[in-house]
């Protein structure tokens, strides 16, 4: 019996939904329960096919010592003597499923097919649960790094007020507060991007979809970094000849342009300029955000779109940002089955572009 099941399973193979590739199967035997647990012991196997009646102890008795083990295996109780009492006894003692002798190889291969399947699954579940564990204490910790720099920075602009360091003259002090609140901005911007990333993420955040103009809402946006851009001394153009819509939620694209117009502005040069166009191509509409700024690398700009992404140098350590404006825009862009792409250079620019299918124009 053995022998045969070797045959029947040696050219077996199964394939499991969501899974790439076909399952193979290596066969060991053993002629007792003693060798059985002798090579388990040494070598687990994921599925183990388990007789009943065997020279020494029982296939139960096996059971009864493998119980308590930390282990993936599945077995499977061969026995002649099918009976409700004994598929309870061996279910009880920890058998996944049951094969009653005389089997054929369709029935052998189904079973097996059933627990491949299942084991193979499970793994699959607890790679997953454990990659979003790493992932997930991942992220608290970059955001206990992100918001622990500016509330350090904030207790020691306080302290110098506490302690009087500049002085009795309440003028001295307007930098010092200036200072606090531009970093107190920073964390209220940092917690706004993670409510807008995690209502996103768990599609919990509602979702109002209507014709909407693309370019007036460009022009809105512009408009509403107006105040920033002259701070830094940057001009800002919107390129739109006519008027494009598609169906979109209007906070959405707002959103989105945002993120990229206040990038295009803390990262540019003083005196630079930030050119919006607004474009339909292929029955897409186009976005793109260009500025004159600093510029990034090739490798740079590889890790952009993911959280608490920050290209960190010299001419960016003083430039405040919650590292998730970018991976916002892209997840937001995916809802609509677009993307967002960048081509830059070092000490030349930047050019983002969100591309979103299914435009019109009127």
């Amino acid at each position: 019996m053995r022998l045969g099941v070797s045959r029947t399973l040696r050219d077996f193979s199964v394939r499991v939904p969501d899974v790439s590739g076909d399952v193979n199967f290596v066969v060991d035997q053993a002629e007792s329960g003693e060798e059985a647990l002798e090579k388990i012991e040494r070598n687990p196997p994921d599925i183990l096919l388990l007789d009943h009646k065997m020279p020494g102890i029982s296939g139960l008795e096996v059971l009864d010592r493998l119980a308590g083990r930390e282990s993936d295996m599945l077995t499977i109780m061969i026995t002649a003597y099918a009976s409700i009492e004994t598929a309870v006894s061996a279910t009880k003692r920890g058998a996944y499923d049951f094969l009653a002798k005389p089997f054929t190889p369709d029935e052998l291969k189904s079973t097996i097919r059933k627990a491949a399947a299942r084991l193979i699954l499970a793994k699959q579940a607890r790679r997953l649960a454990e990659e979003k564990r790493r992932v997930r204490f991942e992220f608290i910790r970059v955001l206990g790094h992100e918001l622990k720099a500016p509330l350090d920075a904030v207790t020691g602009y306080l302290d110098i007020l506490r302690n009087h360091q500049l002085g009795d003259g309440l003028p001295a002090y307007d930098d010092v507060l200036g200072r606090s609140l531009a970093r107190m901005d920073g964390m209220r911007k940092l917690i706004a991007d993670l409510l807008d990333l995690t209502r996103i993420e768990s599609g919990e955040k509602g979702r109002e979809l209507t014709r909407v103009d693309l370019s007036a809402i460009a022009a809105a946006a512009i408009e509403a970094v107006a105040a920033q851009a002259a701070a830094h001394n940057v001009t800002m153009k919107l390129h739109a000849a006519r008027p494009l819509t598609m169906q979109a939620d209007v906070r959405e694209i707002e959103i989105i342009l945002n993120n990229l117009l206040t990038n295009a502005i803390k990262y540019n040069r003083d005196g630079g300029c930030v050119d919006v166009s607004v474009r339909e191509a292929d029955g897409a509409a186009l976005i793109a955000v260009t500025d004159t700024g600093i510029g990034m690398t090739a490798e740079e700009t590889q890790r952009l779109f993911t959280e608490f992404a920050r290209i960190r140098t010299e001419r960016t350590r003083n430039i405040l940002g919650s590292g998730l404006g970018l991976s916002i825009v892209k997840k937001l862009a995916l809802l609509y089955d677009g993307d967002v792409t960048v081509e830059s250079r070092p000490d030349a620019g930047s050019t983002f572009t969100v591309t979103l299918p299914c435009a019109t124009g009127a």
